[in-house]
């Protein structure tokens, strides 16, 4: 007979204060981030902030919008900001999951004794662009499954661990595109927020024409580094959720799922709905966007913000939804507005 889980043990006083004190250094510091990548991306501020949540949640992001958003140039800012080593894959329906991962390769010594030797792919880094995901084959999508959930690649039998911190930031074309591959569920999954990137608003986009066409381009510089960026990490997953957010989590993750959902279009027209990843993605990143703001503790304001960059990706509508036209930004936004 197995016995009952222990209930985690409040905090005592002085912990509760070191924990206090952490964060609002914490605070600070994330404020220096966010000021850092301003000086490259221009008014993507939501965008921005809910990169961070995945980062600081532990997980990837996954950047939807057109070419031209500014989607590689925040990646390659949030590098230098966090002090994290970066690579790049492009994409494209050749890549083939060597190209990613590494391959072997036959060596021959002095000797002539020959041996394999595993050349590691642009992977082996702690900040991977994935850029255009969807370009590639769904066979090619699927060598980042592995690495994307246990942070470290097989290859011939062998474990080879990723850095870390480890996190992919890939960006996606709308999927009407021409030439573009739908990702696999799974590999949607995955990722801990999906993010869509507006187009600028009109003062913004003068901003840019200015300020990115002269001859001066601020650049951004680093803040953190990887053990610093870890340590908040950590701190995340330590800050409190209440009883009435933890209930909207559960409560917004199960209505949005066919047969446990009380909403009559969740059970007639969503195919499949989230699992319980999307209620663990929505727990750190609530406690990421509380953080990020200056607090200690989530709000039920924060699972209402993050109820699409968390759902959406891991439900699908039926054909006779999409005929009808439902569509899932709105039906989720509904659903978060219901479990508040």
């Amino acid at each position: 007979m197995s016995l009952p889980p222990v209930p985690p043990a409040d905090p005592t006083p002085a912990e509760a204060a070191a924990l206090v004190r952490e964060a609002e250094e914490a605070t600070v510091l994330l404020g220096r981030v966010r000021a850092e990548i301003a000086k490259a991306v221009f008014g993507q501020e939501r965008v921005v902030e809910l990169v961070l949540a995945a980062i600081l949640g532990g997980g990837h992001g996954l950047l939807v919008g057109a070419p031209g958003l500014a989607k590689t140039r925040l990646a390659a800012a949030l590098a230098v900001v966090l002090g994290l080593p970066w690579g790049r894959v492009q994409f494209t329906p050749d890549l083939m999951p060597a190209d990613i991962l590494g391959s072997e390769v036959l060596d021959q010594d002095e000797t002539g004794r020959r041996a394999f030797r595993f050349v590691k792919g642009p992977i082996f880094t702690s900040l991977l662009l994935a850029d255009e995901i969807n370009r590639a084959s769904p066979r090619t999508q699927s060598a980042l499954l592995q690495a994307m959930q246990e942070h470290h690649v097989t290859m011939a039998g062998a474990r080879y661990d990723l850095p870390e911190p480890f996190h992919v930031l890939a960006t996606q074309n709308p999927i009407e595109h021409e030439g573009a591959y739908p990702l696999p569920e799974a590999q949607l999954d995955r990722f801990l927020l999906q993010i869509d990137v507006p187009y600028p608003d009109k003062e913004t986009e003068r901003r840019i024409l200015v300020e990115t066409t002269g001859l001066s381009d601020q650049t951004p510089q680093p803040v953190l580094d990887p053990g610093r960026l870890l340590a908040l990490q950590r701190l995340v997953r330590r800050m409190p959720v209440g009883e009435k957010v933890l209930a909207a989590i559960l409560e917004l993750v199960r209505s949005a799922r066919p047969g446990s959902s009380t909403d009559p279009r969740v059970n007639a027209h969503v195919a499949w709905g989230p699992g319980p990843r999307a209620g663990q993605a929505l727990m750190l990143a609530v406690r990421a966007r509380a953080l990020l703001r200056g607090r200690l503790t989530p709000a039920i304001d924060d699972v209402a913000a993050l109820a699409r960059p968390a759902l959406v990706h891991r439900m699908a509508l039926s054909f006779g939804a999409r005929a009808e036209g439902l569509d899932v930004d709105s039906l989720v936004d509904d659903l978060a507005a219901r479990a508040a």
